[in-house]
């Protein structure tokens, strides 16, 4: 069985996901992801029997439904996907603006699903009052019912009995945090300005989470972070500050997309970061620490197959 993975979110963890997952202590009481998005870590993590309990967490409600709907009701939403995709065929573009325009009336989950499935990069982009506004990739009409029905079902059987899901600010999830979980947080990306990110739906304060950040050291809490990184020279957002209480890593996820339509060879490098109580319960040294990045085998994938 290969990892499932329903939801293809465009930013999403799972092609590091054996890199994360190598940092994960052998006596973890629950993975808790303060920022959800896709879950490719705790998919992942499920998939590895790494983790026997989950608490999944998101501000963006709609997608909390939604993976609700995955884990504990798959038949349902399984269903309802088929339903969509099958009254697309003949007009897909008018579909899709029908659907995205009565899923920001209503929020369902199966619309959710069906956007995203079917728009540009399976990228999210939100309007300035928090609507969907992405527009659909015309060249292909999403994943196949079937197929997607199969994915749903994978991440169901892997989750479903062992997930709390919740929608709440993060700062609140991680009040009830212990020593004995581990916390993989993906936040939303700085991006490269000041301006509110549209492919959000809600960003958070780098001053406010860098006290989170510290809160959680000083309580012994270990945490697994992935947040900055660059593109070559390039760097886009802030550094975590060593004295946070934290060791900085380096992941190469590949070879920029973007500099090889342009003739250019840079890398991109994506920052994770352990807390000093996770490097402590690890009993990893230094080199132990940063072997790992070189060594872990990606996990293969096939999210974006046409099938």
């Amino acid at each position: 069985m290969r990892l499932p993975q329903p939801i293809p979110y465009q930013g999403s963890k799972r092609n590091q996901a054996n890199t994360i997952l190598s940092y994960f202590p052998k006596d973890i009481d629950r993975l808790i992801e303060p920022f959800g998005g896709s879950i490719a870590i705790s998919i992942a993590a499920a998939y590895y029997r790494k983790v026997k309990r989950f608490l999944i967490n998101d501000i963006n409600k709609p997608l909390i439904d939604l993976l609700d709907e995955i884990i504990n009701n798959p038949e349902s939403i399984s269903n309802k996907y088929s339903n969509l995709w099958k009254g697309q065929i003949g007009r897909e573009r008018q579909y899709y603006d029908k659907v995205r325009n009565e899923f920001n009336k209503s929020n369902k989950p199966e619309y959710f699903l069906y956007l995203l499935a079917r728009c540009v990069k399976a990228s999210v982009r939100y309007n300035l009052k928090g609507e969907f506004n992405q527009s659909p990739d015309n060249r292909r009409k999403g994943r196949k019912p079937e197929s997607m029905r199969s994915e749903i079902f994978l991440v169901s059987k892997l989750l479903n009995g062992k997930t709390l899901i919740d929608s709440k600010d993060y700062k609140k999830i991680l009040q009830d945090v212990s020593q004995s979980d581990l916390v993989y947080m993906d936040p939303p990306y700085q991006g490269v300005c000041n301006n509110r990110d549209t492919r959000y739906y809600k960003s958070i304060n780098y001053e406010e989470f860098i006290y989170q950040l510290r809160s959680l050291c000083e309580r012994g809490i270990s945490y697994i972070l992935s947040y900055d990184g660059r593109r070559g020279d390039k760097i886009y957002g802030k550094h975590i500050p060593e004295d946070v209480g934290v060791v900085r890593l380096e992941i190469k996820t590949g070879r920029s997309t973007q500099s090889t339509l342009l003739g250019g060879s840079d890398v991109t490098y994506e920052s994770i970061y352990l807390s000093n109580a996770l490097v402590e319960r690890l009993s990893m040294s230094p080199e132990e620490i940063e072997a790992r990045i070189n060594t872990s085998k990606p996990i293969q994938h096939s999210l974006f197959q046409n099938v």
